[in-house]
């Protein structure tokens, strides 16, 4: 009986191993379970992606070859690269760089050697740490977009075999600036990915250009209803604006490289600066989207990469207008006059001229008021002999002098504030039109006459500057003055200052001052002959 156990027990044994050795198969894999939600610390996150699979599914760019794709267009000439389906140039052919007959135009693209191209898309908190600079590829080399036809597209195509396809798709049209743009992502994994695109645009700060003193070079965006334009020098890390974020990117006094969101209420932007401080990185970064395996999502952005021209940033629908830095508190009287200064320009094709002539309007609209305050200082200007000889009686009591001045005012029916209250009542006008010829990308590079080729430039041999304080201080000599004497010997020297810092101020807004202070002066001597 012993023996015949053992063999039974050896016998039951080999059977066992020959069996799992050729005949038995392993049981099927069950199929992985739908994604769960999980609750941390009050807020929902997003499907749990296991850390293997995530850490399995991270992206190494492919290697490829990197190619130029260029998009011609009525108004400007784009070149792609296939290396991170980015822009590396993007010129405007209305706008050059100089007034030079063979200056290059203007190109919103800055980059130095190493710099990644702008408009890369990356993935970020998400199942691929996907970079903006993995190749793609382009069926063609050349788009050209005439004018009269309805639009161009140019898509790039890129395939991480067994983890995602990705498509970028631009699409052109030969009349706007506005370009769209839609990413097309695809799961081809087992599992569930999850996503947060973020478009980027790089820029370089090149020190050797030469930034205007008065227009704001660097990021931009307008977020819950209002503008922020973050100073460079004062970036430190990361910087976040949003949710909330209608557009955002980067600008120059004239021109605007910006990203319009289709979802502000999910839409943020990051501002990072290089510790080398010449490279500014804008991040756009959207809503997070979950792709199941087999299934696709798609990401639609519009690109505005134009001038700050106010019909056509208005003409967008999304206050691309207020990228035009006319202040928050003036717009409102700002772009109205910008307006009808283009209006007039429409007829008369010398923006120089329309200055003119709007400075005229102003004048005629304020005409009643200039007149009621000369007249209100010429009245004045007779009380003076009298407000003196109060002034000496009643020196020693200031109660008194005051009491006795108001009944001499009140005496006579004039207004103490009559002189003053009509020029207030302007200041705000002429600040709002100082802005809107500061800020106007329509006086950049507009001729005047003779050596007034630049509108927006200061003038070369500082003759209006000059002109305009001769005028400013014939004026002062001819308005009725009060007070002591030595007030107005410091009123004289107002022509002085202005003078000076008016010498570097754009031309157009010098020509501007120059005729208001002309029409001035013939209002005073009008107002002088007519009260004798």
């Amino acid at each position: 009986m012993d023996k015949r156990t053992i063999l039974a027990i050896a016998l039951s044994l080999a059977v066992i191993i020959i069996y799992q050795l050729f005949f038995f198969k392993p049981p099927v894999k069950p199929p992985t379970p739908a994604p769960t939600k999980e609750v941390v610390k009050g807020k929902e996150e997003g499907p749990v992606i296991a850390k293997s699979l995530k850490e399995k599914m991270a992206v190494v760019p492919q290697m490829g070859e990197e190619k130029p794709v260029t998009v011609e267009t009525p108004l400007y000439t784009a070149v792609f690269t296939t290396r991170g389906a980015g822009l590396t140039s993007f010129k405007l052919k209305k706008y050059k760089k100089t007034l030079d007959v063979h200056s290059e135009p203007v190109d919103l693209v800055s980059l130095k050697v190493g710099m990644k191209a702008p408009l890369g898309i990356s993935f970020t908190n998400s199942s691929f740490e996907l970079p903006d600079d993995i190749f793609f590829t382009a069926p063609q080399e050349r788009i050209e977009l005439k004018k009269g036809e309805r639009e161009a597209r140019l898509m790039f195509s890129s395939t991480l075999p067994g983890k995602l396809k990705l498509e970028k798709i631009y699409t052109f049209y030969p009349d706007r600036y506005a370009v769209d743009l839609e990413m097309k992502v695809a799961n081809l994994s087992p599992a569930p990915i999850e996503q947060v695109a973020v478009v980027n645009w790089y820029e370089y700060l090149d020190p050797k250009v030469e930034k205007d003193d008065y227009g704001h070079t660097g990021p931009v965006v307008f977020v819950k209803n209002e503008v922020e334009r973050p100073e460079v020098k004062k970036i430190t890390g990361d910087k976040l604006y949003g949710p909330g974020m209608t557009w955002g990117g980067f600008e120059s006094k004239y021109f605007l490289a910006a990203v319009i969101s289709p979802n502000p209420s999910l839409t943020s932007m990051y501002v990072e600066k290089k510790a080398t401080g010449d490279e500014i990185t804008v991040r756009v970064k959207g809503e997070k989207v979950v792709i199941p395996p087999t299934q696709a999502s798609s990401i639609s952005y519009r690109l505005y990469l134009g001038p700050k021209e106010y019909n056509l940033l208005k003409a967008e629908g999304v206050n691309l207008e207020d990228a035009i830095d006319f202040g928050s508190w003036l717009k409102w009287l700002a772009m109205p006059l910008l307006i009808t200064l283009n209006f007039f320009n429409q007829y008369i094709n010398n923006y120089g001229i329309s200055i003119i002539l709007l400075t005229v309007l102003i004048k005629i609209l304020f005409w009643p008021l200039g007149n009621k305050s000369y007249q209100s200082m010429k009245e004045m200007q007779k009380l003076q002999p009298k407000l003196l000889e109060l002034r000496e009686k009643y020196k020693d009591d200031k109660q008194r002098l005051s009491q006795e001045t108001m009944a001499l005012y009140k005496a006579h029916k004039i207004n103490p504030l009559g002189g003053c209250l009509p020029m207030i009542i302007q200041i705000p006008v002429f600040f709002g039109l100082y802005r809107a010829l500061l800020y106007a990308i329509e006086l950049r590079h507009a001729p005047f006459f003779g050596w007034i080729k630049d509108l927006s430039a200061k003038d070369p041999y500082y003759i209006t500057p000059i002109i305009m304080g001769a005028t400013m201080f014939i004026q002062q000599k001819m308005t009725p003055t009060g007070g002591d004497p030595m007030q107005q010997k410091i009123m004289l020297w107002m022509p002085v200052v202005f003078t000076f810092l008016f010498l570097n101020f754009p031309s157009g807004l010098v020509i501007y001052w120059l005729f208001n202070n002309i029409i001035s002066i013939g209002q005073q001597i009008y107002i002088n002959k007519r009260h004798g």
